[in-house]
């Protein structure tokens, strides 16, 4: 994980005394970064929260961090400006990282439209531990369906800086997964990612348990 500069001074970055490997130990799994981008409309939240309850009923310990959800709260301060996308996803990706670092599988749902703003978020991220899975929706299939009445809303003038119609969105360069959520079912976009964290060791904790056993012993 990358340090940050601050502009605050006469502080230091306190080590705690459980490790990662102690926390996968206790969880039976692995914290990571589950990271949703795409345009509104693209499925985030919902296969955000259809992942959270399909690896929950596995017995693992979810968290589901959605665009909506945050400004309600830890963001509400902020609006849609360049500058201030840009402070909402790193505010995120530091609550993200957190998460992750205490055990927890992290999905999060954000349009997140700019390349270096995601970038950002991953650095924070032990190696490994962001998973970045972008769906590919193009903007005219995202517009069709519209659930919230937005697009709508944006070609009318009456949302500005709205990303795909009237501020950019930055399509990631080499994301862990793409999904196409116009073809994929629901059922199949969380198999998906359910497959890469199986494939990628986020549930298997032996190793960790046999290093901990080794290191007692010796």
């Amino acid at each position: 994980m990358r340090a940050v500069p601050t502009q605050s001074r006469n502080i230091t970055l306190q080590r705690g005394q459980v490790a990662a490997r102690d926390r996968a130990q206790l969880l039976s799994q692995r914290g990571a970064v589950i990271w949703l981008t795409g345009l509104s409309g693209s499925g985030k939240s919902t296969i955000g929260y259809a992942l959270e309850r399909r690896l929950n009923g596995a017995r693992h310990l979810t968290y589901v961090l959605d665009g909506d959800n945050v400004r309600h709260g830890l963001c509400s301060d902020l609006a849609f400006s360049p500058q201030d996308r840009t402070e909402n996803i790193r505010r995120i990706g530091e609550v993200a990282a957190l998460f992750a670092d205490a055990g927890l599988i992290i999905i999060t749902s954000f349009i997140s439209p700019y390349r270096s703003d995601r970038d950002l978020a991953r650095q924070r991220v032990p190696a490994g531990k962001f998973i970045e899975v972008f769906l590919d929706v193009p903007v005219e299939v995202c517009e069709r369906r519209d659930p919230k009445g937005l697009y709508k809303k944006a070609r009318a003038g009456e949302i500005t800086d709205f990303t795909g119609v009237s501020a950019p969105y930055e399509r990631p360069g080499t994301p862990e997964l793409g999904l196409d959520t116009e073809r994929l079912s629901l059922d199949a976009c969380v198999d998906t990612i359910v497959e890469y964290l199986e494939v990628h060791g986020f549930f298997d904790v032996a190793d960790l348990v046999e290093d901990a056993e080794a290191g007692a012993a010796g």
